[in-house]
């Protein structure tokens, strides 16, 4: 299947007073005579069968296709692409085939449309670098610094590999905070409705059963009906407050750098959780700037991608404050702690790698033992979150149940 990308210029994809292009999806023969198949873009079906002639292949069907996006590209998308990438390079492939072996071998059409477009750019005689940093949402600055880095100092197959060891460590580090996130928010979540169920349907039964009686109702009974009657008048109310509130704070963290801040000053507080969080923002602060010091990046340069890698407000501004003492001419471990924001050892590990002139190594040690640290954390919480977890449920379930049941239990004693 061959792709290719149209040899439009840069300033030419979405300028007002170019041709717009379009996406094709073509099928032609080669100069074996196979049949071939592809997608490109481009600003006529005309553009296409001369670009693809240019390349030996004779385009027979052509036609136009929506300008989908397909599936959305991912971080693990990208990651195993450039494990891919890295693979075929450190055996000789060449570059271009690389990109066509990878175009193959995806199934997720977003991916294909995106190496598309990098593989044109790059086949117009764009650098790797400038191609890759016209998809900022899928190759950020780190990754785009990186492969400049490579490309200069001829050992882009190896920045690649170090890429893609990053970028599998990252998602591994993300995957084991989702994963320990995950069960009790389910539970919490499956809590909630089970809960709203029995204050709507289940209550106003047993209410009307109780009203038969003619007896004096338990005080717990009388509170659950209160609190039903509430859920059956405004349960509209609940679900808009509640809906519009989960709404409010996502726009405004998106929106608001205060918010994130304090979003992520009280997420480092949590108990358990906040140690969690502050293991994995060390680890991949640490991890990242050991790739970028490893790949030639001048440390104060390296430290711009840091502070965004590392997912975290607070030590995104330690990292702008370590950067400026650098700048002055401040060693990084006292940099680092005077922004208070690094543990002891790491700090240590810092200076020992500066003095012996092994800095990258000693960060990928520290990298490496606080994601064994997050592991154990994840472990640990995951076995206390186990018990916690069915005592809520037995209080809150239990408690509702138990509730109900006590005039009726009040009526046998009095039979």
């Amino acid at each position: 299947m061959a792709t290719a990308s149209a040899p439009t210029s840069r300033s030419a994809r979405g300028t007002q007073g170019h041709p717009k292009e379009n996406l094709y999806s073509w099928e032609g023969k080669d100069k074996t005579g196979r049949i071939v198949r592809g997608e490109m873009r481009g600003a006529s079906d005309t553009v296409v069968k001369a670009s693809q002639r240019r390349q030996g292949i004779i385009v027979t069907k052509i036609k136009k296709q929506a300008m989908s996006r397909g599936h959305k590209v991912s971080d693990k998308d990208i990651a195993f692409f450039t494990r891919q990438l890295a693979t075929m390079m450190k055996s000789g492939v060449p570059l271009l085939q690389a990109f066509d072996i990878g175009i193959k071998g995806t199934g997720n059409p977003g991916l294909s449309r995106l190496l598309n477009e990098v593989r044109g750019d790059v086949e117009t005689g764009s650098s790797m670098s400038q191609a890759f940093s016209r998809f900022p949402v899928h190759f950020d600055r780190l990754f785009c610094n990186l492969v400049a880095a490579g490309e200069q100092a001829g050992i882009l197959d190896t920045i690649l590999d170090r890429l893609a060891t990053y970028k599998e460590k990252i998602l591994a580090i993300k995957g084991k905070i989702k994963s320990a996130m995950f069960y009790p928010a389910a539970v919490i979540t499956v809590s909630m409705i089970v809960v709203g169920i029995i204050m709507i349907w289940v209550v106003p039964t047993f209410k009307d059963v109780f009203a038969n009686f003619g007896a004096e109702l338990p005080g717990p009974t009388l509170l659950v009906i209160a609190i039903s009657d509430f859920f059956v008048a405004y349960w509209w109310l609940i679900l808009g407050i509640l809906g519009g509130s989960i709404m409010a704070l996502i726009t405004s963290y998106k929106r608001s750098a205060a918010m994130q801040i304090a979003f992520d000053r009280m997420i480092l507080k949590l108990p358990v959780v906040g140690q969690i969080v502050r293991k994995a923002t060390i680890a991949r602060w640490s991890r990242t700037l050991s790739t970028m010091f490893s790949a030639g990046v001048p440390l104060v340069e390296a430290l711009d991608s840091v502070g965004s890698a590392s997912g975290n407000h607070l030590y995104m501004l330690a990292t702008r404050s370590i950067q400026t003492s650098i700048s002055t001419g401040q060693s990084l471990n006292l940099a680092m702690q005077t922004s208070e924001m690094f543990p002891t050892m790491v700090v240590q590990m810092v200076s020992i790698g500066e003095e012996s002139g092994q800095l990258d190594n000693m960060l990928t040690r520290v990298a490496d033992f606080y994601d064994r640290e997050v592991d154990d954390a994840v472990a640990a919480m995951s076995t206390l979150l186990e018990p916690l977890i069915m005592v809520f449920l037995g209080v809150v379930i239990g408690g509702l149940v138990v509730a109900m049941y006590l005039p009726i239990f009040k009526l046998g004693g009095a039979v």
